[in-house]
């Protein structure tokens, strides 16, 4: 079974998969191989709904730092309609050039666009891939888009972006769209950081979306005021929930204000991808991703299908561009071999570029290493 993820900013997932089956069929010429490209709920994962049937639908949002973008997300009309929006395609980090991270600025209304146009179309199931965002706003650019209406004390209406939150004063849930009474939200999460704390929206993630140490603590006094305001709004107080921190924190959006559960994006994909069913009689799991991290350890794809390979039987090997240190005996301890790509370690652009090749070098070698020790 090959299944990886994304490298990001080198290989899709399915470019990824093709280069581990090119390898590994260099190797292993008569090994029946399947090859099933995954996603954890980041990039990737409305393509992994389409490869298994569902309609793309085109869909103009607003994006990161309020520019028009192309979108789409999947739709499936049977057994009842349901749509999988994928918040990287609206506000995801991809869509912005180095020099236009900002995510005091950068908005998820653009998400809020998508899901509203899978309201549209009648979806009462509505799965919210929490992956790959430029944001961190709590979500409140997503919330604005249903109707939901933010102030300061002066009330005026907030700007976007998560920096403004840390002047939230109001919110006004009343003209939130009638449309989501009765929809099941489903958050699919990457990892399952709260929104707040060392491990939260942004202590932990918004430096790698481009901000300052200054920033990250302005974020973390807003999203907190954020948290605040909501709970005497609404009641109840879901800031420490696993998932909440997501997508700089429109986990927690989705479970507040729409009572969505946040599960793991990788499993959410497993079970539509049927990874288990194929996984069964398989001898051995290849994944893999561009960087294996403290991240990876909080439920990413490489942690996910690992499970559901450990539970057919099969030993897992995991690809990456980039071991940080301790990872690779965290995943030893649970029996996951880890396998560089770039040995020795080359620099990031050179890696980046030679991603396919290496993987397909590095896949060739690791199966037939693996011959030699099963003699």
């Amino acid at each position: 079974m090959i299944a990886p993820d994304k490298f990001k900013g080198s290989l899709s997932a399915s470019d990824a998969a093709r280069a581990i089956e090119r390898g590994v069929r260099a190797a292993w010429p008569e090994r029946e191989i399947v090859r099933l490209p995954m996603a954890d709920g980041g990039e990737g994962t409305v393509d992994a709904f389409l490869a298994s049937g569902w309609e793309r639908i085109a869909c103009a949002a607003r994006g990161p730092r309020g520019e028009p973008v192309d979108a789409a997300f999947a739709f499936s009309p049977e057994p009842e309609p349901r749509a999988v929006v994928e918040m990287a395609a609206a506000s995801g980090l991809a869509l912005l050039t180095h020099d236009r991270y900002d995510p005091g600025r950068a908005t998820t209304f653009g998400v809020g666009e998508l899901v509203r146009e899978a309201l549209a179309r009648g979806a009462r199931t509505v799965i919210v891939g929490l992956g790959g965002s430029a944001t961190c706003d709590g979500g409140a650019g997503f919330l604005t888009a249903l109707g939901v209406r933010l102030f300061d004390d002066d009330d005026r209406a907030l700007e976007p972006g998560g920096a403004a939150l840390e002047r939230l004063a109001r919110i006004d849930v009343r003209e939130l769209d009638p449309r989501v009474r009765g929809v099941t939200f489903v958050g699919a999460a990457d990892v399952d950081a709260p929104l707040l704390g060392t491990r939260g929206a942004s202590l932990l993630f918004a430096r790698q979306k481009g901000a300052s140490p200054a920033d990250v603590a302005l974020l973390e006094r807003a999203l907190a005021r954020f948290a605040d305001v909501t709970s005497a709004t609404l009641g109840g107080d879901v800031r420490g929930d696993a998932g909440t921190g997501a997508a700089g924190g429109l986990g927690f959006a989705l479970r507040a204000f729409l009572d969505a559960s946040l599960d793991r994006g990788v499993d959410i994909v497993a079970d539509a991808r049927d990874l288990s069913g194929l996984l069964a009689g398989a001898s051995w799991c290849f994944t893999g991703e561009g960087s294996l991290d403290e991240q990876t350890l909080a439920g990413k794809t490489v942690l996910g299908v690992a499970a559901r390979a450990r539970a057919a039987g099969a030993r897992t090997v995991a690809f990456a561009g980039r071991v940080d240190d301790g990872v690779a005996d965290a995943l030893a301890a649970l029996g996951i071999e880890v396998v560089p790509i770039a040995d020795p370690p080359l620099e990031l652009g050179e890696s980046i570029a030679r991603g396919g090749e290496l993987l397909e070098r590095a896949a060739a070698r690791i199966a037939r290493e693996l011959d030699e020790r099963e003699g």
